[in-house]
């Protein structure tokens, strides 16, 4: 299991895996709690999401992206594994640092791009830290770095959205 991510002490965490594996990520129980959590809150390709600030709404934004991402859009299953991952973060970093009572999440699918947001009502920036290896928590601007191709930060009338971008492969 991975060190804890930052604010998802305590919570599951995703689980490195090989290729083959991630291919069996979503189980039959793992979809549809998914689509569940799709029809209480909504799709956020179609609006954003809003989600309570707990650490229990990280399970909740990773099963969504997980389906969204494998189901819907037909990523590959790298792509997803990645996608869920760096949902994780900013939604920790979101629950952790914010004191918000609740953020949105939003998905956007453009040629050859995924764009994942996650606003919140602070104006505090996330900021990459250097990671040493035995760090066990203030990674998740990092791990956004290394495995998007691009990220940024939007600052709002009242709060903020940090984002971040893959490139895909269209089909």
């Amino acid at each position: 299991m991975m060190g804890g991510m930052a604010g998802l002490e305590g919570v599951e965490q995703p689980r490195p895996r090989s290729s083959a594996a991630a291919a069996r990520w979503s189980t039959a129980t793992d979809d549809e709690q998914a689509f569940k959590e799709l029809e209480l809150f909504g799709n956020p390709t179609e609006e954003e999401v809003r989600l309570p600030s707990r650490p229990q709404s990280a399970a909740t934004a990773r099963r969504i992206t997980s389906c969204v991402m494998l189901r819907q859009w037909q990523l590959p299953p790298q792509t997803a594994e990645h996608g869920v991952l760096l949902v994780s973060e900013l939604v920790g970093n979101a629950v952790r640092h914010t004191g918000a009572r609740v953020f949105g999440l939003r998905m956007l699918r453009r040629r050859g791009w995924v764009r994942i947001e996650v606003r919140d009502p602070s104006r505090g920036l996330p900021c990459l830290m250097p990671v040493r290896e035995m760090d066990v928590s203030g990674r998740g601007i990092f791990l956004v770095d290394k495995l998007s191709d691009r990220w940024g930060v939007d600052l709002l009338p009242r709060g903020k959205t940090t984002w971040f971008e893959m490139r895909t492969t269209d089909r």
